[in-house]
């Protein structure tokens, strides 16, 4: 028994992996840090204290065009792949951009990927863990889902094709669809709320859940940096300046903006305290003590080491509290209003920015 609820707490801690990376790429907004467990008679940890775990030695895997098509997709999104070997069926891939990473368990015939580590458990042990808490998903790509609710949360685990362990994670297949989120849909009361890196094209607009509040409303609220011609029509852009997917998004828009085809208001924020000790919040801090028009230049040059005004901390906590009301999971995150008068919504860089430009009332 000792054993499962071990398992069960791995599991629990696991489903929180994969927002180490974010939709198409995008920083994710940490989850509250988690109190680790002490079992009773559990013996004390034999590493010293400040010693560090010496890295394992895998092979990392070039471009090559025998790739199943789930990792060439992922490859294809600049992420380095890392061989970990086979487990229960599946190959195990580390996807790594930059600083952030996440574990890839590969379907047999290689067209979805689940982005979490194999637990432990069994499917027996899941199902005895949370009588009447669980509901069939049916099979995806040749693997058993479970839904498993705890509370306001759930978490679905995939079943390995050997059928002896579970995955809680979420499924991506080679196009960059969210399958996992196709799954929970028909739930009353679910959304999903893993979003992973360098697998997607970007969360399309409609995909996104209902709003408690007009998200439109909410930025036209908030201190933006303008970058562009402001006939062109509008972009709203929520961004941490040290997310290098933030970055990379503005790296794309910069041609449409140059060409007069988009206006974009860069709304900063500070999600990434924790990687990079503080550095998020000094550096939006910087960007929110410049003039409106001289924001978006001082991020793009590195010039982010203006001291802070008397204003900005304020204006920083207002910018947060709107990424909070409209439910913000990270950055990039953009907002517009669309052609018909609704309001366009994409967390990442949206695949087809021609489109996204059309798209935008004018």
């Amino acid at each position: 028994m000792e054993g499962a609820v071990r398992t069960l707490l791995l599991a629990s801690t696991v489903c929180l992996l994969p927002e180490l990376a974010a939709a198409e790429p995008q920083c994710a907004i940490p989850a509250a840090p988690a109190r680790p467990a002490v079992l009773a008679g559990s013996p004390p940890p034999t590493r010293p204290v400040g010693a560090e775990i010496e890295p394992p030695r895998p092979a990392t895997i070039g471009q090559d065009p025998a790739l199943p098509p789930v990792l060439r997709h992922v490859a294809g999104a600049g992420a380095q792949l890392t061989e970990m070997g086979s487990f229960h069926g599946l190959r195990s891939v580390v996807a790594r951009n930059g600083q952030q990473f996440m574990l890839l368990q590969i379907v047999p015939d290689g067209s979805a990927a689940v982005a979490g580590i194999i637990s432990e458990l069994t499917p027996a042990q899941l199902l005895a863990a949370a009588p009447g808490q669980t509901k069939e998903l049916g099979s995806a790509h040749g693997l058993r889902g479970i839904f498993v609710s705890n509370g306001r949360q759930f978490q679905v685990f995939y079943v390995t094709p050997d059928g002896e362990r579970v995955i809680p994670g979420a499924m991506w297949d080679a196009a960059g669809k969210n399958v996992t989120r196709d799954q929970v849909t028909p739930i009353s009361g679910a959304i999903a709320t893993v979003e992973i890196g360098p697998v997607a094209t970007g969360v399309p607009v409609d995909a996104a859940p209902p709003l408690a509040v007009s998200a439109l409303a909410t930025v036209q609220g908030a201190t933006s940096g303008l970058t562009g011609d402001p006939a062109a029509p509008k972009l709203w852009m929520f961004i941490d300046p040290m997310c290098s997917f933030s970055a990379g998004a503005m790296r794309q828009l910069q041609p449409l903006i140059e060409a007069k085809r988009l206006q974009v208001a860069v709304i900063p924020i500070s999600i990434l305290d924790h990687e990079n000790r503080g550095r998020s919040t000094a550096s939006a801090l910087s960007m929110l003590s410049q003039p409106a028009d001289q924001m978006v230049p001082a991020w793009a040059g590195g010039r982010l080491d203006t001291p802070a005004s008397p204003e900005a901390p304020a204006r920083l906590a207002a910018n947060k509290a709107a990424s909070e009301a409209i439910g913000l999971r990270g950055t990039p995150t953009f907002i517009w209003r669309k052609a018909d008068g609704s309001e366009g919504r994409s967390e990442g860089m949206p695949a087809d920015l021609n489109a996204l430009v059309a798209s935008i009332r004018r």
